[in-house]
């Protein structure tokens, strides 16, 4: 579904904003993108989303290249940022309505309402303007409309941001439902302990450049939180990333 080769940004200063990044993300599945504020994770989203272009190498989505094929390549995409814009005067089923008209449809208002009755969205809140409305209750708007619009690429930017743990736990419910019907999700966050339960594959992200990626099998042996961690305070990741295979080895030649 989505799969970069040497995807890299060097912008007019000099700044290397992403090295080289070989990432790739199948349908159902989610791959979390962990790093420091800097780190490279919001420049892959914006080089994904085409509000960048890349210096070198290339982004497929669905086979379709983002830099030559960028009208076709939005098609299959749903965006989620850390905070959803809505417009503030519109209500959430008149906002979810626009959203579908942008993306070639024309859903009625009672289409509108069944839809965001199925990602949760208040009843009561429905015709309240959305000016009004709290961030969990945006992003189930933008859910409704990635649902509505039938993405196949979800590019996920620091969601959690600022939920409650009530809203937070909302969300990722939904996300499973997502991923459930076979859509592939790309999440830049900072939310170790969720993305160790829930992710499929973690990348960690240093100055820009991938500098590894565990799998389900190495984060159920391994302590996210430390590997993490370490990576930030060392310099030698090659070596850092050798010994982490060795560690999971071992684990799993103790439990046989």
């Amino acid at each position: 579904m989505l799969e970069t080769h040497d995807l890299a940004k060097i912008y007019e200063d000099g700044n290397v904003g992403l090295h080289g990044l070989n990432i790739r993300v199948q349908p159902g599945e989610l791959y979390a993108l962990l790093g420091a504020n800097g780190a490279g994770k919001s420049t892959t989203i914006n080089l994904l989303l085409g509000f960048i272009q890349p210096s070198r190498g290339t982004a497929k989505i669905n086979g379709l290249d983002v830099v030559a094929q960028p009208v076709e390549t939005k098609r299959h995409i749903g965006y989620i940022p850390e905070q959803v814009a809505l417009y503030g005067d519109l209500d959430a089923r008149t906002n979810l309505r626009y959203f579908g008209r942008l993306a070639g449809r024309n859903p009625s208002l009672e289409e509108c309402d069944q839809l965001l009755e199925a990602v949760g969205f208040p009843k009561e809140a429905v015709s309240r303007k959305a000016r009004y409305l709290s961030k969990g209750m945006r992003q189930k708007v933008a859910i409704a409309a990635i649902k509505m619009k039938g993405a196949k690429l979800l590019l996920l930017d620091e969601p959690t941001s600022g939920l409650d743990p009530r809203a937070a736990s909302e969300f990722f419910r939904l996300l499973s439902q997502l991923r459930a019907e076979g859509r592939a999700i790309l999440m830049a966050t900072h939310d170790l302990l969720r993305m160790h339960q829930l992710a499929d594959r973690v990348g960690i992200m240093k100055s820009g450049k991938l500098v590894t990626e565990l799998t389900r099998g190495e984060l159920d042996q391994l302590d996210l939180e430390q590997v993490y961690l370490s990576y930030m305070e060392r310099e030698e990741d090659e070596d850092h990333r050798q010994q982490l295979q060795k560690e999971v080895s071992s684990n799993a030649t103790g439990t046989n």
